[in-house]
């Protein structure tokens, strides 16, 4: 059978009904949503592999020798954002990888003594590491918030081991220069928590109340998401990382210049700060009701020179988009890997 018709098989097995037509792709009716209450179902069993500094805890779907899709969660998430996701590319015939980002889950640092670095860079390298692993060559990356971003540094970066991309909110790469510039006072507001987590006083109040301060994220950034407690519970109970908490206060002090990544990654940062256009066939998903901050898709398009498209999920979808919207987000890692 032809990859054209594979292709062409795995968009159908979904039928989300949605029109390729423009630039902005709309779904013709929300109701081709599964319900949003909580799944009964998780992501076990949890395999560990070394990949570089890490010991890294992933799940594995679908058929191994499928397509392989890397699916990447962000903060405060975990891989159970994608719980509803990857049975369904599994279905449509794709190898689903969902690694715990570092500081997360069961993935853990190899050395008691390695810097619990939060620096983009460096958590875009273990999944390239994590990829070399695995003995994938090649990947369709797809991800919302950290994980959008960790998906945009590779495939600007190595572009040859991205099949194509996802990326919730769209353009994420982001430098150290550019965090230092004042915002508007709206947009800094937006931000409170960046501020909070670069005082003393923020680290230990993030450490005493990590899962009340991540449900308070939950709600600000998708205030028309009903979770419940078992859907909180299943993803919270990733917090408990020893190096969680290090991990998040470095990730966002780093991005204000407020603390030092390692040099090991400064060409990489370098590279990065020049804001490399992403040439790889890409699809960036927006919710209609997402109160994280987020950038209008106008202002990040030309940032993606091959194949592109945009889409705005109706029906009041969050920041947490593929939890939320799992079979929107589902069609469009099938449909980014026809454009």
């Amino acid at each position: 059978m032809s990859e054209s018709i594979n292709r062409e098989r795995r968009r159908l097995l979904l039928a989300a009904g949605v029109s390729l037509a423009g630039a902005i792709i709309i779904p013709r009716s929300i109701s081709a949503q599964p319900s949003r209450s909580a799944s009964t179902t998780t992501l076990g069993p949890i395999n560990q592999i070394d990949a570089g500094v890490l010991s890294v805890g992933y799940a594995d779907f679908g058929p191994p020798t499928g397509p392989p899709v890397i699916l990447l969660h962000g903060w405060p998430y975990d891989i159970h954002s994608f719980v509803d996701v990857a049975p369904l590319l599994a279905a449509a015939g794709y190898r689903v990888i969902v690694p715990h980002l570092r500081g997360y889950g069961s993935t853990r640092f190899l050395s008691g003594s390695a810097l619990r670095n939060g620096q983009p860079a460096a958590v875009a390298v273990d999944i390239v590491t994590l990829m070399d692993a695995l003995n994938i060559e090649k990947a369709t990356l797809a991800g919302f918030d950290w994980g959008a971003r960790t998906a945009n540094i590779v495939a600007a970066l190595w572009p040859a081991r991205c099949n194509s991309m996802v990326s919730v909110s769209g353009y994420l790469i982001g430098s150290q220069e550019s965090g230092r510039m004042p915002l508007p006072p709206k947009a800094e507001l937006e931000w409170w928590y960046q501020f909070y987590f670069a005082t003393e006083r923020g680290r230990l109040g993030y450490d005493k109340y990590r899962n009340e301060f991540a449900k308070l994220i939950w709600q600000l950034a998708s205030p028309k998401w009903s979770f419940d407690d078992a859907t909180f519970g299943r993803s919270s109970a990733s917090f408990d990382n020893p190096d969680h908490v290090a991990i998040v206060i470095h990730n966002y002090r780093w991005r204000l210049g407020l603390a030092q990544g390692e040099s090991r990654y400064d060409e990489l940062d370098t590279r990065l700060a020049q804001f490399p256009a992403i040439s790889v066939p890409t699809i960036t998903l927006e919710g209609d009701a997402n109160g994280a901050p987020h950038a209008d898709p106008s202002a990040y398009a030309n940032k993606f020179s091959g194949k592109y498209a945009h889409r705005l999920i109706s029906g009041g979808i969050g920041h947490n988009l593929p939890q939320e919207a799992p079979k929107a987000f589902a069609q469009a890692v099938i449909d980014v890997d026809a454009l």
